[in-house]
């Protein structure tokens, strides 16, 4: 349903993407993740032909973004970051407005209006000035605006900006139940809100996509080397010291010992291979063995070993 190949962006001598390329199933949700300014909004632009790319191309349901943007667009509902609203109208106004624009009229428009005020919630400021709305409802009239047409693919620019908790979770299902109909990329710079929701993960970092996958996916990569706690029936100086010795374990932090039992978190560039020599270890030296277990990695750790990962490329 997505196709982007190659898309460079260039402001004058500042590179915002720098050759991206990737592709998003009919139905899929694709998270866009990566800190502010690593190009997210800049590639949604292009996506939805608010801009031209420098360099390469994409193609949204079939139609290139270049030859055929106007077909683009009559396929896409675009939430941007700041969600594009007129202040002095009501939210019926302005909904009805973006429906009749959109070309729906008469009973499909009024279908649609029903629908989009039950999924999106604004039925209670309905009646309301835009100006007059807090900044969550603002975020719903345009994600309502950008729905209203029925569109194929729904790309959102951070979606659930400036919403309070029940709202985002409001959001999340509503994306989720979207999606069996729809296809949806959408960014984020929050690491929840990107595996709460997306099924698959593209990873932007300085213009670049680093990593792309479904979590598991980038949890195997192993991004950063593996950590595991290990407590053993010794001194902490005696364990401290043989651990030292192991050359898969690249760094060792002391937790705690209750009862002659020394409990540490390590670093390892492989886990298996620094289990079988802390087993080894432990037979060599006569000492009991409580604890080896596998931490698993967080999402911010995760993600940024992902980014140091890159750096060094």
């Amino acid at each position: 349903m997505i196709e982007a190949k190659n898309l460079s962006m260039y402001y004058g001598p500042i590179c915002a993407l720098d050759d991206v390329s990737f592709t998003v199933k009919e139905g899929e949700i694709v998270g866009l993740l990566g800190p502010n300014g690593a190009g997210k909004t800049t590639l949604m632009r292009i996506l939805t032909t608010f801009f031209y790319p420098t360099k390469g191309a994409a193609n949204i349901g079939g139609f290139d973004i270049r030859e055929n943007p106007l077909a683009v667009r009559k396929i896409i509902g675009y939430l941007p970051e700041t969600p594009p609203l007129y202040r002095d109208m009501r939210v019926d106004e302005f909904v009805d407005f973006v429906g009749q624009a959109r070309g729906l009229s008469g009973v499909n428009l009024k279908r649609r209006k029903e629908w989009v005020i039950e999924a999106t919630q604004i039925s209670s400021v309905w009646k309301h000035l835009v100006s007059e709305l807090s900044l969550g409802f603002k975020q719903r009239v345009g994600l309502a605006q950008a729905l209203i047409h029925d569109p194929q693919v729904v790309i959102l620019d951070e979606p659930t900006s400036g919403l309070d908790p029940l709202q985002i979770i409001g959001i999340r299902n509503l994306i989720k139940d979207l999606s069996r109909q729809k296809t949806i990329i959408f960014s984020t710079h929050i690491l929840q809100e990107a595996s709460a929701v997306a099924e698959r993960l593209l990873i932007i970092d300085q213009g670049k996509i680093i990593a792309r996958g479904t979590l598991e996916e980038l949890k195997k990569e192993k991004a950063g080397g593996d950590s595991f706690f290990v407590a053993i029936q010794a001194t902490r100086q005696e364990v401290e010291s043989a651990l030292k010795g192991i050359a898969a374990i690249k760094e060792i932090t002391f937790l705690d010992e209750v009862y002659r039992v020394s409990r540490f978190l390590c670093a390892a560039s492989s886990y298996d291979e620094a289990a079988r020599s802390v087993s080894q270890l432990v037979k060599e030296k006569g000492w009991f063995l409580r604890e080896i277990s596998f931490k698993e990695p967080s999402l911010e750790e995760l993600f940024v070993g992902l980014f140091k990962q890159a750096e060094k490329k």
